[in-house]
């Protein structure tokens, strides 16, 4: 078995940030504390395929820069819904509010997990981040709830729309705070090779136009449709709940430890390729946070001495290292080569697993 071997080299030099290791003394206040806790320095380079938030400083930018920028949107936008009585407006604004709490249990986790394992936590803090996609579930839920129950209930009661001017440029403001967003995530997830800071720059866009459909309640009222503010709520009803919908699918599955099935495939051709390994039994792969662990059996010559065994069991993790993306550790264990006739090395443990 090779859980145990050390793997130090980087396996994508080019994302390496390649500056010296002695650093100055630095202020140690309970500020200065605070902002390395918030803002954690890291030599470790970000992977290509999923979030490096843990790790980057940028990514953890990303989130406090979208939360302030949410923040203060929603918070326009729920002056002019106080002015106004607008339930569109509301809507966009709860979904707004929701959209930059979330940043907070996500930053906590990515924050958490950077902590080392434990003799409690044998496998690390990952799954706080998949805690934290509940939290996050829950919460776009909640304003799915609250939206669409203003809604109702404002169509069974319709009420006029004042400062129809103001609400639909709260509106215009809705929007260019989720675009701005957008952009600033997807840019800076793109740099640091975080697919899911990219994802969620692209929901803050569809959010922005949750925004726009605002106007459509503005001018609506403006032509005297009485309807239009609570069925346009209605809709962006609608569209939070897809977009639960979504969230909740992605967060059971890791939760469930499901895997893209194609990463089970590239392991095993990966493996078959590594010299000595004659075969591929079990293979399993989870995720621990982003992280990903694997666990395989591999057939090795039957006539090998330990060490030969280990040294392809080595060869074996070394090569998964590098070819799956995000995986960081992988337990190697190597099975001889059965010989016709010959009894079954596992016969001892087949009372354990029968059924």
């Amino acid at each position: 078995m090779s859980d145990r071997h050390r793997h130090d080299h980087p396996h994508h030099p080019h994302d390496q940030a390649h500056h010296p290791h002695d650093h100055p003394h630095r202020p140690t206040s309970p500020r200065h504390r605070l902002l390395r806790f918030l803002t954690p320095h890291s030599h470790a380079g970000a992977d290509r395929l999923d979030p490096a938030l843990e790790s980057s400083a940028r990514g953890l930018r990303a989130l406090w820069v979208s939360l302030t920028v949410l923040g203060v949107t929603a918070l326009a936008q729920a002056a002019v819904v106080a002015l106004s009585g607008s339930v569109a407006l509301l809507g966009d604004t709860v979904h707004n509010a929701a959209d930059a709490l979330t940043a907070v249990p996500l930053a906590i986790a990515f924050l958490l997990g950077r902590r080392p394992a434990d003799r409690r936590f044998t496998y690390g803090y990952g799954r706080a981040e998949d805690l934290a996609g509940l939290v996050v579930v829950l919460a776009i839920a909640a304003s799915a709830a609250f939206a669409g129950w203003t809604a109702l209930a404002r169509l069974l009661d319709p009420r006029p729309v004042d400062h129809l001017p103001v609400v639909a440029a709260a509106a215009l403001v809705g929007f260019a705070g989720n675009e701005w967003v957008a952009r600033y995530r997807i840019r800076v997830g793109r740099s640091i090779g975080s697919a899911a800071l990219v994802a969620d720059g692209l929901h803050a866009r569809t959010d922005g136009f949750t925004s726009l459909a605002v106007l459509l309640s503005a001018g609506g009222a403006a032509l005297g449709w009485r309807y239009a503010d609570p069925l346009v709520g209605l809709a962006i009803t609608a569209a939070i709940v897809l977009v639960l919908r979504d969230a909740a699918r992605e967060v059971l599955r890791r939760m469930m430890d499901a895997v893209d099935p194609r990463l089970v495939d590239l392991a095993e051709r990966t493996l078959t390729t590594v010299p000595g390994v004659r075969g591929v039994g079990e293979l399993r792969l989870r995720w621990i946070g982003h992280r990903l662990r694997a666990e395989v059996a591999v057939v090795v010559d039957g006539e090998a001495t330990v060490r030969e065994a280990h040294r392809v069991a080595v060869d074996a993790e070394h090569a998964l290292l590098h070819a799956v993306p995000r995986l960081t550790a992988a337990l190697v264990h190597a099975d001889p080569e059965p010989v016709p006739g010959g009894a079954d090395p596992h016969l001892p443990l087949a009372h354990h697993t029968a059924g």
